[in-house]
This record gives C-alpha cells, sequence and structure tokens, in this order.
C-alpha cells in the first residue's frame, strides 16, 4: 500500500513559484519585516541580491586552487563508475536510475538479475534525461515511476523543472520506450497519482483555484479515466484547506484488490479510509498511528500509547491482526515489536510469505524474520545483521512473487555491500560492492554519550584520525537534524572522507533529540514547545567533544539542513560560544512567517502555528530571524540555499543573511544555487560544488 510521499528531505529528502501574501504578518516585536521583498522568489530586486552575493561568496571560497580539488575529488565520488547502481525488481527486471559524467541529468534503465550479477551488466536504457531535456529545450530532473502491476509496462513518469517538488506527470510505454501518445499527461503541479487498472487513474493535483491546501498540496483526489477531459475526472474526496494532503491509491495483490483513501492532517496524525463500493469506510486507528494492509494482514505501528481490545500498548509497537476481522470489529492484536530504553523499531518490509524487521539498538542495526501461520501466530528468528558501529537496511523485496529481499550494509568506514538473499537459505549471496574512496585504515570510530541540560543521554558517532591528540586542536564538523522522527544511522560517505576525513578532520554525527533514533518518544521529546531540547542536547554533545580534548571552540563547526538548518540557526544565535563557523543549508530561520512561504503550514505538527500568540510565544524562543542581535560575536556563517526550493523556499536563508548584513555583520555568506530543490543539486555538478563551498568554508574558518 502507496502512503502519500511527503517527506522534510535533509541533504538528508517536491506548481514551483513561491506563495505571495498581501499584508503579510510582522515579525512579532511590533516592527515591519524591511527584508519581505526577498521573499518574491523569482523578484528582479531579489535575484540582482543572490546574483550579487553568490559572485562575493564566490570569489572568497571557490576561486582557489584547494575548492578545486575538493570539487573535483567530490565529483569523482559522485560520477564513479564503480559505484553500486541501486536497483528496484518490478517483475523479471531490474531497475535503476544512474547519474554520471556522460550522463549529468540521467537514465533511467533496467536489465535481469543474471546481467546485474555480472561485474559490468547491459543495461536497457527506458529514458536518457539529457537527451529529453535537450530535445525539449528544457532542463529535466528525473522525480521517479509509477508502473502498473503486473506487467510494468505503462508507468507514470514525474519530471520536474528545476528539481523542485512540483513535477509534470507523463504516461510512458516500457516496452516501446516511449511516451503514450494522447496518454496521461498533468502540467506541472504538486502531484500525487497511482494507477487504478490500465483505463484510471487516481489523481490529486492542482485543479485549479481551491483545490489546493494551505501546504501547497493537493487538497482533492479524483478518478480520472483515459479520454476524459481532466476537469471530467469524478471527486472521491475533498479534504479541508487546513488539511495537509489528499490522496488514494489501488492496492492490485490478486485476492486481496483494495482501495484505499489517505487524508493526511499533517505530519503525524492522518486518516485512513477503505474505498468499498462507492462509500469511504474508515480503518478506526488512532490518528497518530501508521496502518497497513497487506493480504490478509493489517499492520499498525502506535505512535501513541493505543488501549484497544482491553490491552494497552505502547508507543512505538508494532502490532497486527488479520485486516478483515478488524474491519468487523475484531481488536485482538499480536505484538510484534514492543520498544525499550535502548531499542525502536526503524521499518519493516513484507516478502510474500515473511516480514522483516529493522531495529535500532542504541543507534545501531538489527534484523530479524518474522513469520505468520495459520492459526495466528508468529514465529521470529534473526537474520544476519550489521558488524558493530554500522547500518543494515533492506532496500528492496517483491512481496507479490517470493521471499527474495535485498540488503544494504554499510558503516563509516566500510563503504556498501549490497546482498540478495532467500529467507529460508542458509545465507544471502554478495551480488555488489561499492569501491573506497579513502584509506578508512587511517581512522576509528567510536559511540559516545553526552548528557543534556536536563540529564538525557544523548549519543554521538565520532570518526577520527588514528591517533589523534585530545589537545583541543582538531578541526571537527558535527552534523545534526533532530526532528520529523528521522533517524541519523551510520554510513559510508566518500565524499565525507575525501573532503575533510583526509584532510586530518574529525567528522561527528550527533543523534539528538527530535529525530527516529529511540522512536516516538524521541521525537515527541522535542516536539513543538520542547523544541529547544534538540538543541540543548547538540550543544551539550558540541560540549562533550570540548570537555574531551576533541576540538575546541575555534575548532569546532556545525552543518545541518532543512530542519538542520533550524537547528545550525539556534546554534548561531543561543549558542554562538560553541562554534568556529556554521554552515547553514536550505534552512528555515523566519519561524514567525515559515507557515505561509511555500510547504511551510504542513509543519505546524513539527513546530506549532506562530499566528496563534500562545503559541507564539514558545515559538519565538527558537526562531533565529527574530532572536539574532546586533553587537553579539557571531562565528562565521554560510547560509545556502536554491531557487527551485519549492518546499522550504529561499526566502528564509536570504532574509537571514540579508537581516545580519545589514545589522553590520562582515563575516556572513551566502549562496544560491538556481536548480535543484530542496535538494540542492539538479546533477552531480551541482551537488559537487554545493558540498565543496560548504566544506571549504568551514575548513578555511576552523584555523
Amino acid at each position: 500500500m502507496k502512503a502519500f510521499g511527503l517527506f522534510l528531505v535533509l541533504c538528508v529528502a517536491t506548481s514551483g513559484a513561491s506563495i505571495a501574501f498581501a499584508a503579510p504578518p510582522t515579525p512579532g516585536d511590533g516592527t515591519a519585516d524591511p527584508y519581505l521583498w526577498l521573499e518574491k522568489t523569482h523578484g528582479e530586486r531579489a535575484m540582482q541580491w543572490v546574483h550579487e552575493q553568490n559572485a562575493r561568496t564566490e570569489k572568497r571560497f571557490a576561486d582557489n586552487a584547494q575548492f578545486e580539488r575538493t570539487r573535483k575529488a567530490i565529483l569523482g565520488v559522485l560520477d564513479s563508475d564503480a559505484r553500486i547502481p541501486y536497483v528496484h525488481r518490478r517483475g523479471k527486471y531490474l531497475y535503476n536510475f544512474w547519474k554520471d559524467k556522460q550522463h549529468p541529468r540521467g537514465l533511467w534503465r533496467r536489465t535481469t538479475l543474471a546481467e546485474y550479477r555480472k561485474d559490468a551488466p547491459t543495461w536497457q536504457t527506458l529514458l536518457d534525461i539529457d537527451a529529453l531535456g535537450k530535445a525539449e529545450g528544457r532542463k529535466w530532473v528525473f522525480k521517479g515511476a509509477q508502473c502498473m502491476k503486473p506487467a510494468y509496462r505503462r508507468c507514470l513518469v514525474e519530471l520536474s523543472p528545476d528539481g523542485g517538488d512540483a513535477v509534470e506527470v507523463r504516461e510512458f510505454d516500457v516496452a516501446t520506450r516511449s511516451f503514450v501518445k494522447n496518454g496521461f499527461h498533468l502540467p506541472v503541479a504538486k502531484t500525487d497519482v497511482d494507477w487504478i487498472d490500465r483505463d484510471h487513474i487516481y489523481v490529486g493535483t492542482d485543479f485549479g483555484p481551491g483545490s489546493m491546501t494551505k501546504s501547497s498540496y493537493p487538497r482533492i483526489v479524483k478518478e480520472w479515466t483515459r479520454g476524459t477531459p481532466l476537469k471530467d475526472a469524478r471527486t472521491i474526496y475533498a479534504g479541508k484547506k487546513s488539511d495537509l494532503a489528499i490522496s488514494a491509491s489501488h492496492d492490485r495483490t490478486p485476492g486481496y484488490e483494495r482501495d484505499f483513501v489517505y487524508v493526511v492532517k499533517d505530519f503525524f496524525h492522518s486518516e485512513l479510509y477503505q474505498r468499498k463500493d462507492g462509500k469511504l469506510i474508515r480503518v478506526d486507528v488512532p490518528l497518530d498511528a501508521q496502518a497497513g494492509a497487506h493480504r490478509q494482514w493489517l499492520l499498525v505501528q502506535t505512535k501513541s500509547p493505543w488501549t484497544t481490545g482491553g490491552k494497552t500498548w505502547p508507543s512505538g509497537a508494532l502490532l497486527a491482526i488479520k485486516y478483515d476481522a478488524f474491519m468487523a470489529g475484531k481488536r485482538d492484536f499480536t505484538a510484534l515489536f514492543t520498544p525499550d530504553a535502548h531499542t525502536a523499531l526503524s521499518s519493516y518490509s513484507w516478502t510474500r510469505h515473511h516480514l522483516i524487521l529493522d531495529t535500532l539498538k542504541d543507534v545501531q542495526s538489527r534484523l530479524e524474520v518474522l513469520t505468520p501461520h495459520p492459526d495466528g501466530s508468529w514465529s521470529r528468528k534473526p537474520l544476519a545483521g550489521a558488524p558493530a558501529l554500522s547500518t543494515v537496511r533492506v532496500v528492496d523485496t517483491d512481496p507479490d512473487h517470493d521471499d527474495a529481499y535485498w540488503i544494504d550494509v554499510t558503516g563509516f568506514l566500510t563503504p556498501s555491500t549490497l546482498e540478495r538473499g532467500v529467507i529460508g537459505a542458509k545465507r544471502a549471496e554478495k551480488i555488489k560492492q561499492a569501491p573506497s574512496f579513502f584509506d578508512a585504515s587511517a581512522f576509528t570510530v567510536s559511540q559516545h554519550f553526552a548528557t543534556s541540560k536536563d540529564g538525557t543521554r544523548v549519543p554521538y558517532f565520532e570518526i577520527a584520525p588514528k591517533g589523534i591528540k585530545p589537545d583541543g586542536s582538531n578541526r571537527t564538523l558535527l552534523y545534526g537534524y533532530g526532528g520529523f522522527e528521522v533517524s541519523l544511522l551510520p554510513r559510508y560517505s566518500g565524499s565525507i572522507g575525501r573532503a575533510w576525513l583526509e584532510r586530518g578532520g574529525v567528522y561527528v554525527i550527533a543523534n539528538i533529540r527530535g529525530g527516529g533514533e529511540y522512536g516516538p518518544r524521541w521525537h515527541k521529546a522535542a516536539l513543538k514547545a520542547n523544541r529547544p531540547k534538540a538543541y540543548q542536547d547538540f550543544a551539550a554533545v558540541a560540549k562533550d567533544l570540548i570537555r574531551r580534548g576533541v576540538t575546541s571552540p575555534s575548532h569546532l563547526g556545525a552543518e545541518g539542513g532543512s530542519n538542520g538548518g533550524l537547528l545550525m540557526g539556534n546554534m548561531l544565535v543561543s549558542y554562538p560560544q560553541l562554534f568556529g563557523a556554521i554552515a547553514c543549508e536550505v534552512p528555515l530561520l523566519d519561524m514567525k512567517r515559515y507557515i505561509h512561504l511555500d510547504a511551510g503550514a504542513s509543519w505546524i505538527g513539527e513546530y506549532g502555528n506562530p499566528d496563534d500568540p500562545k503559541q507564539w510565544s514558545y515559538i519565538k524562543t527558537f526562531s533565529p530571524y527574530q532572536l539574532v542581535k546586533k553587537g553579539v560575536h557571531y562565528p562565521p556563517v554560510l547560509f545556502y540555499t536554491t531557487t527551485s526550493d519549492d518546499r522550504v523556499g529561499p526566502a528564509q536563508a536570504r532574509k537571514m543573511a540579508a537581516k545580519m548584513e545589514g545589522m553590520g555583520y562582515r563575516n556572513v555568506w551566502f549562496y544560491e544555487n538556481t536548480e535543484g530543490g530542496h535538494g540542492a543539486g539538479a546533477d552531480n555538478k551541482q551537488s559537487a560544488h554545493m558540498h565543496a563551498l560548504a566544506w571549504n568554508f568551514l575548513w578555511n574558518q576552523l584555523q
């Protein structure tokens, strides 16, 4: 069953123009905001300011030999032909999307398992995005394709004109490798689609005035018949303007065909309905629970304690029941997972006859196979997991056909291994091995725990050169996110290895509250009024690194993007004494205005509503744009964003940089890429440029 694809991406990760408002709210301090003009994304005055800022920043940090070496080193990783081409199985083919030096916008392609096992597989190109862009005079960015089971011949391909979340949807015939003449087609908008059958699809898109939510996503979902005008599509559900998004999907599993409508209230609350005989029947689970149907089963993942069927299930549990029995009123759930103080459920994946659980114990992966039996009971056994301080994740299964699974095993110093196994077989088969991009033998990985202001133990990972001296002189980069229940797990990064570690730096990942490292409780601990706890956690890790002699404030840099950009903004204004430099990327910063910019209203569940005076009373305590003051010794800061970011938008970074410069701060730097959306890069060259800019800035400032 398909969930609505909404995710606040962190470079860590969708129509394109920003929203303009007459009579915008004031910052809340009784004065008008003099930088509102920078909210006009493509405004002439705003873009002139952007070009001037870019030229200044490029001249200072990108016009030198070291930058070019770093950029080329990162691009060498991103464009390497030796990377693993990760695949998704559809029928007898394995599908992959691939970018490299020759194909910067990418190739959508496929091969067979027999070919994929070879060192140099033969691929069949389905769609060349560079050639398409050249032919049409557009800089298309591929955003994915939904192909109709079981033949997978017809696909709905999504193309972004600039890398943002808004996409054009076109029907594509895989057999002829061409777009279908007079097929399903939707112009650029924030759109959600799903196949019903060959001649019908569910579609949520911009149908005209009033059809989108305040969060800029579809408010209405319709059933559209091939060959008919979109305006004649039949409305299935119309949500409220205040809803986050509405979507629908069709489950084509033989014998278990079902239709569902998703009413997403906010990032953490939604309603699920089965569409049956023209009626919508509520799947009656808590609003904050995640529910999914697979064949005869309904799985429910709780986000808060739930009392039902005479039992109270804890937050973070995974429960199973027969779907038809649940819809008939039964509530005799079986607990498949219950959390403890150290363990949380990261994800789960179905195969044909089994369920694979991916759990985290103190932010380290464990896999387990669960098997349902005819009597309703479940058995379990471990599946080969990852080495210590590493991550193993299921990257693909095909629950319609067999019990094969594909897993990726990686660590900070261990390049990924892609393995294929079949549940019940003795061992998984190594299919692909990623290359090493730096000499890992020179470094060591360790896990530590800092104590936050309220006594909470906060884990963090440290990757450092062997034998570093604890004299506080080591350039250290501290990275964090802390929001939306997103976990930061051990993973290999050739770019970090080349651009930071090989230069002698220390790299640190902070697993602060707001993330999902310990399940819903870890996330909820930093929601809304408790948001500052995430910042206290990050500051505690910084202090612990200083206490241990790993680094010192003048040698400690911090980096984060999106929600992590808000984290960086708060480090800048509330903990400036701890850092020597900060890179603040595609950030949220003006928390008074955020719900009026692009998709900002969708995050009220995370931060609160600043238009409500009671909620603004706590939101203003973590709104960097309002907290920044004159006469404070702030560390050097680089803000970077993209013009095409239609999720957070470029205005936040623009306004913060302009405000600080207006206050007289000179060591404030700004850079804005035109393409790439919220991910900040439409191709590998752009991504390499942005990363090199940030890491060179930090390295140079931390001397």
